[in-house]
């Protein structure tokens, strides 16, 4: 063999050597540069603060509380909060992907889970049988239950308002078809009631309050405790329980610590739910005394949305579709409560 061919031959492993030696190190640096990349993208996704729906009413209390004496921040939780009308629009903000968590009555949950299976309510932070009410115009002849019939009665349809309205015709021995219902949205049903063109609301807290304030001496009022006890939650997708849980745990903490609050100072705490809803202090006190605000997931809730579920089955409607078929407990998830208070889930399953 030549000098030149043994030359060659011992060059050539010390080219292919240098040319894996660049191949691999942009290859090291291509990797850290993606690296660097997910971690960025993975510290702004973290540092965005979680968004929570609240519904405007004495249900959403704790919030109030929370937000008001700080107690987002002392659990080290970065908290942006929306204001909707109702629970409704709370729920549909949150299946429309625009907030993390919602504040939501537990109907929009059993009848939203036939489409979205990803929805689940993580804690309920208040429940009351005095939420809704009938409020009617005495002008009416409305003086006491059986008058209702077929007078027109205002609400919103598909909501908890409706559910309690037609669980409360039954409790009074009066078919549901014997009134004429009048579906309005929620901002539309006090005016509507002082113009006289309908007789009767079925509405949740404060608007009840709010209908019977507009009326005056001509209002008369149907509580019925025995006939519907509304959950209000937080509701959120398994997604974000998933990925966010440590910010859902902080979110529950400072809401177990608003409950001890409402329970230890009520004079402040009605003065606040006062400010807040621009209500009379007696009205204030009057509705969270009709109120528990225990953070807790317990079997009346369970017992309440499987009721619900043959409700919006029977009833028909897009909504109620497959309602009937939707197994509540797994539009449920006790996992964060349970990190946080073991003792306050009380689920049987």
């Amino acid at each position: 063999m030549s000098t030149a061919t043994r030359s060659f031959g011992r060059r050539a492993p010390a080219r292919v050597t240098r040319r894996a030696l660049v191949g691999a190190a942009w290859t090291l640096a291509w990797m850290a540069a993606w690296a660097c990349g997910l971690a960025m993208f993975a510290a702004r996704a973290h540092a965005a603060p979680l968004t929570l729906a609240v519904s405007s009413g004495p249900v959403s209390l704790p919030v109030y509380v929370a937000q008001a004496r700080g107690l987002f921040k002392e659990e080290g939780l970065e908290l942006a909060l929306r204001s909707c009308t109702s629970g409704r629009e709370c729920y549909g903000w949150l299946a429309d992907g625009q907030v993390d968590v919602a504040t939501a009555a537990e109907l929009q949950v059993v009848t939203g889970a036939a489409t979205r299976h990803d929805l689940a309510i993580v804690a309920t932070i208040s429940a009351s049988s005095y939420q809704i009410k009938l409020v009617a115009r005495r002008s009416a002849q409305v003086m006491e239950a059986p008058q209702v019939r077929g007078k027109r009665i205002g609400t919103v349809p598909g909501s908890s308002a409706q559910y309690f309205l037609d669980n409360w015709l039954v409790f009074n021995d009066i078919q549901p078809d014997a009134v004429h219902l009048v579906g309005l949205a929620p901002d539309q049903l006090v005016p509507a009631l002082e113009a006289r063109d309908i007789d009767a609301v079925v509405i949740w807290e404060p608007l009840a309050a709010l209908a019977a304030r507009a009326l005056g001496g001509d209002a008369i009022t149907f509580a019925s405790p025995r006939v519907y006890t509304q959950h209000f939650n937080l509701v959120s997708s398994r997604t974000t329980i998933a990925h966010r849980d440590a910010d859902i745990a902080r979110l529950l903490r400072a809401l177990v610590k608003a409950q001890r609050i409402i329970q230890d100072e009520p004079a402040a705490v009605r003065a606040l739910l006062a400010e807040r809803l621009h209500l009379a202090p007696a009205v204030a006190a009057t509705l969270m005394e009709g109120q528990d605000y225990r953070v807790r997931l317990d079997q009346s809730l369970v017992t309440t949305m499987q009721g619900e579920a043959r409700w919006a089955a029977r009833s028909g409607g897009s909504s109620g579709a497959g309602a009937a078929a939707v197994d509540v407990l797994r539009s449920i998830d006790p996992a964060p409560l349970r990190r946080v208070d073991a003792a306050a889930v009380g689920l049987v399953r």
